[in-house]
């Protein structure tokens, strides 16, 4: 998919957030001939796709690292990284829109968390999965934290986040148990049979096998049979990959974390579990609760929940999500499903675009928010259009207000140059004892300090 320049020759679109979808959005307004200016709060562009990821998918990763430098290079692409955007953040929403671009498309993420709303979810112990995952792969902020696990981990979730996390505390941490815990039972879980692989050779069998027999009547009781799904999860571990982990891993099904049980240091020691039975509910299930209790010992709690995005930007803002548009255009895609919307005013906010998980939060992966980023793209260029093809201001004037603001904020912008500084120095330190796939500095000081030294 390409967005033509035919009839918006030269406009200015900055793009906020480097991720996946921000990408894909601005190489397609890039490719057709806008000045397209990309602000993203971390130095390093890749979002999703540097700090969301499994740190060993290197392959995935390189693929998607050659395709950003490619498109960083071209001549009517600038990027800013460190600027964060937001209140009381180096540049507000305001401040973007009196530059004079004539679109703003915020790719920014969802980087809230929902709340668990459980008794005890603020224990020591009780980790969000995004928080886990930014911490392996070395986000700033989070790659220098202590994580303590503990012994025995239970994972709230039955996704590809949770075998990414059981990945890390098994071959990594080295855990002595992991446990998947589902609200519903096996059928309905939601992890790709392929990246069951890194962890399936530290599969519990036997505990599996018994966690079978503990549902088998609630698995009957609407119509499935637990052999035959027991059956159908073991044969998916096939091409395990083999670790020197002496881990275990298990699942608990049919079970609601219902409270957060501490010692008294306020340190997780267990979870109070409901027994839960399901019920047909059209083509699918749902869990019921059976009033039944029993605690369940762990030494740490990580609950995949998904995300929410961050109110404080200063979007218009509802209910976990930024709002958009309720007036659907009939276009395809959805022209509607993309423009920030007012409701004070019950107008669209003119000009301002949301693309990728700041649109949808927790929609899919890399491939997901990339193909956001393409829709995106088509519903700004039909803005573009509207505009009788005459750009606000031009890229030269936009530019220099926003190095000025930067430079008044006492901002730290990362450039291309300075991408490409700090690429050549972790590049050097590949091998390092503590990198998971690839090296990565895990603050931003000692990023600058070291594109400092390499301008110097």
């Amino acid at each position: 998919m390409s967005v033509t320049g035919a009839e918006t020759n030269g406009h200015v679109v900055i793009v906020v957030g480097a991720g996946p979808a921000g990408m894909a959005l601005a190489k397609n307004m890039a490719d057709a001939g806008h000045e397209v200016i990309i602000l993203n709060r971390d130095i390093k562009f890749g979002g999703l796709a540097e700090y969301g990821i499994f740190p060993s998918k290197l392959k995935l990763r390189g693929g998607l690292k050659k395709q950003y430098w490619d498109m960083l290079e071209q001549p009517n692409v600038h990027y800013f990284g460190n600027v964060s955007v937001g209140q009381g953040k180096d540049l507000s929403v305001e401040d973007l829109q009196a530059l004079g671009a004539s679109a703003i498309a915020f790719s920014i993420g969802a980087q809230g968390t929902k709340a668990i709303g459980v008794e005890g979810d603020s224990a020591s112990g009780v980790f969000h999965a995004k928080d886990v995952v930014y911490h392996f792969n070395r986000l700033p902020g989070f790659g220098d934290r202590p994580f303590d696990m503990g012994k025995h981990v239970a994972i709230i979730g039955v996704g590809d986040v949770m075998v990414d996390i059981a990945h890390w505390l098994i071959r990594y941490k080295k855990v002595e148990r992991v446990t998947a815990i589902a609200r519903r039972g096996p059928v309905e879980r939601k992890y790709n049979p392929k990246e069951i692989r890194a962890v399936c050779s530290n599969m519990d069998q036997e505990g599996i096998a018994k966690e079978f027999a503990r549902i088998k009547d609630r698995l009957a009781a609407v119509g499935q049979n637990a052999d035959e799904v027991l059956t159908n999860l073991t044969a998916e571990f096939t091409k395990c990959e083999q670790t020197d982990s002496p881990s275990k891993m298990g699942f608990r099904f049919l079970a609601s974390p219902k409270r957060v049980l501490v010692d008294s240091n306020n340190r997780v020691r267990a979870l109070e579990m409901e027994e839960n039975k399901l019920e047909p509910k059209g083509d699918d299930t749902a869990a019921v609760g059976l009033k039944q209790y029993y605690e369940f010992p762990v030494d740490s709690v990580v609950f995949a929940v998904g995300d929410r995005v961050d109110d404080t930007v200063g979007l218009p803002y509802k209910n976990g999500v930024y709002v958009t548009n309720p007036t659907k255009t009939g276009n395809d895609p959805d022209d509607a499903l993309f423009q920030a919307y007012d409701e004070k005013s019950g107008q669209v906010v003119d000009g301002v675009f949301l693309a990728g998980w700041a649109r949808k939060a927790s929609e899919g992966l890399v491939g997901i928010a990339k193909r956001d980023g393409d829709w995106c793209a088509e519903v700004i260029a039909r803005y573009l259009g509207t505009k009788g093809g005459q750009p606000r201001t031009g890229a030269g004037d936009v530019l220099a207000k926003l190095q000025a603001l930067l430079k008044e904020r006492k901002s730290k912008p990362v450039d291309l140059e300075g991408l490409k500084i700090l690429d050549a120095v972790e590049k050097a330190h590949a091998g390092a004892p503590d990198a998971i796939g690839e090296f990565k500095f895990a603050s931003n000081a000692d990023m600058l300090a070291h594109i400092e030294r390499g301008r110097a």
